[in-house]
């Protein structure tokens, strides 16, 4: 937080550090170095971090502090989100069954991607993203679509989100980037080997209302006796999927607000 605040709230303030702090961290931290991280005294964090821990927000794993998946879950809870999960998970199950791969749904949150719900293949074994999986938008298939499939000035508000996010970017790899941004559009989805795990190639299409992508859809396709059709024919059904999702999103935006009975 920049500049002066009319208000000040110093509890609150400490909490929303805490949570921030816990947020960015590999691994678990315990009260010594949470104090350490944010200058405070230990006293202040200790019991900042009781009633964090009360509430739900964090928990204890061995002598450290994580976070939970409250604020995930307060985050879901919204109405808009709630809709687009109802709405594309019917067709993301219809469409995990007849390629017999898992697809997931991401959306932006700051400057990375978040997974939000997904599909498993069906069977007995398969890959699957979990829910709650973040990558930075650049860094990942799902954010490169979320990048891409947007007005200009959302674009450029986000890739400045980006280049202030913890791994940056540089002015070479932004032209880079931008470039195969328009690759994307040009194809109206997009294709990539997995930036985590050899084997998997990403296949995405963008959930498109309006003019914008609310969502991407994934499926990481895995090649093998399991699947049910070839990567050609799974990116195809992958579009087909976020072109359906997307117009079942569409009539609740567009409608227009209903007259008052009399």
């Amino acid at each position: 937080m920049n500049g002066k605040t009319r208000y000040q709230a110093p509890a609150l303030k400490k909490g929303l550090e805490i949570l921030e702090l816990l947020a960015t961290a590999s691994e678990p931290l315990n009260m010594t170095d949470i104090s350490a991280a944010l200058g405070r005294s230990v006293s202040e964090i200790f019991r900042m971090l009781q009633v964090l821990e009360e509430h739900g927000y964090i928990a204890r794993n061995g002598d450290g502090y994580r976070l939970t998946n409250r604020l995930f879950a307060l985050g879901m809870a919204q109405p808009p989100v709630r809709e687009l999960t109802s709405t594309a998970l019917p067709v993301m199950q219809r469409l995990a069954h007849e390629a017999g791969q898992s697809c997931h749904l991401a959306v932006v949150s700051g400057a990375e991607m978040v997974v939000i719900v997904t599909a498993e293949a069906p069977g007995l074994a398969g890959f699957a993203v979990r829910v709650g999986y973040r990558r930075p938008l650049h860094r990942s298939n799902s954010g490169r679509i979320l990048l891409a499939f947007q007005p200009p000035e959302a674009r450029a508000a986000m890739l400045d989100d980006v280049r202030a996010g913890p791994e940056g970017m540089g002015d070479g790899e932004l032209e880079t980037l931008e470039a195969r941004l328009d690759e994307i559009i040009a194809a109206h989805g997009a294709v990539a080997p997995s930036p985590m795990l050899n084997g998997i190639t990403d296949l995405s299409a963008p959930i498109l209302v309006g003019a914008a992508a609310r969502a991407a859809l994934t499926m990481p396709f895995v090649d093998g006796p399991a699947s049910r059709v070839t990567l050609d024919e799974s990116h195809r059904l992958v579009r087909a999927a976020a072109e359906s999702i997307g117009d079942l999103l569409a009539p609740a935006v567009q409608a227009p607000p209903r007259e008052p009975e009399q």
